[in-house]
């Protein structure tokens, strides 16, 4: 019930407007065996390449382990404890073969605030702190970067997350205040999860704005159609079913109503879970 973490500023907006939207083509098959160990499979082809990932979890004690192997060899391995400590969680990763990118990660929720640090485990490390206070109507935050190697701030952003019962305001200043996202969520009918919602960011070094609107609706428990458009013309759609439980298609859209003849291109998303 407190105000979550920094990430969690302005994204109920953004995911109405960018979650699930894509113009590849993508397939995952999830299942879990009987021992708990649950293993993803994903394929992704865009243009003329196809990407793979294979993720497998396994859950014990309190403690998650996270594999994911690549079509790039590479592994991404991640340990998550959760309750190390009261309302604490502890997050460990790195990636092989990169024997710099060892990361520690400490997660603190209080119904008051909410606080995550990481650093890498390197001589000279990149700290990262973001940290909201404020309640679950009101927070604000900041999100920090520091280089311990030339001494520089290398980002410095600040939020405020306004919370109704139907509505949602958000206002970030990012990339070193040079860019500025105002953005809304408004929860129209919750019977048919229909909603609509905005979001403009101004730069201030380029002097350009970019407004971004769009809307979701269930036509039935099962089906989801989603909508936007932008201020330059580009308009996307989206319409999802869940086949069997668990289980998804995704068909999507996007446009440049500038230039319809040129530039359509149709995505499509397959979620089978076993």
């Amino acid at each position: 019930m407190g105000p979550g973490l920094y990430s969690e500023i302005g994204k109920k907006a953004r995911d109405l407007l960018y979650r699930d939207y894509q113009t590849d083509q993508k397939f995952v098959f999830s299942t879990c065996a009987a021992n708990g160990v649950a293993i993803t499979s994903t394929g992704t082809k865009k243009n003329d390449l196809i990407f793979g990932e294979i993720h497998t979890q396994l859950k014990n004690k309190g403690v998650t382990t996270d594999l994911k192997v690549n079509s790039d060899s590479t592994l991404l391995t991640t340990i998550t404890v959760d309750e190390l400590a009261p309302r604490f969680k502890t997050i460990f990763s790195f990636v092989v073969p990169d024997q710099r990118s060892g990361k520690v990660e400490l997660q603190y929720l209080h119904d008051y605030a909410g606080v995550n640090a990481s650093f890498g485990l390197t001589a000279n490390p990149v700290v990262n702190f973001a940290s909201v206070v404020g309640t679950n109507t009101v927070a604000a935050g900041v999100d920090l970067s520091f280089n311990t190697a030339t001494g520089n701030f290398i980002k410095y952003n600040v939020g405020l997350n306004m919370i109704n019962d139907d509505l949602i305001a958000s206002f970030t200043l990012n990339d070193k205040f040079d860019t500025l996202t105002t953005s809304y969520y408004h929860y129209i009918k919750p019977s048919t999860t229909t909603a609509v919602g905005a979001e403009l960011t101004h730069s201030f070094s380029s002097n350009e704005n970019t407004l971004t609107f769009g809307t979701q609706h269930a036509l039935d428990p099962l089906t989801t159609v989603k909508a936007r458009i932008n201020n330059y013309g580009r308009a996307s759609a989206l319409l999802q079913h869940e086949w069997r439980p668990k289980s998804l298609i995704t068909i999507s859209g996007e446009v440049d109503t500038k230039a319809i003849e040129k530039s359509s291109k149709v995505g499509l998303s397959l979620l089978l879970k076993a």
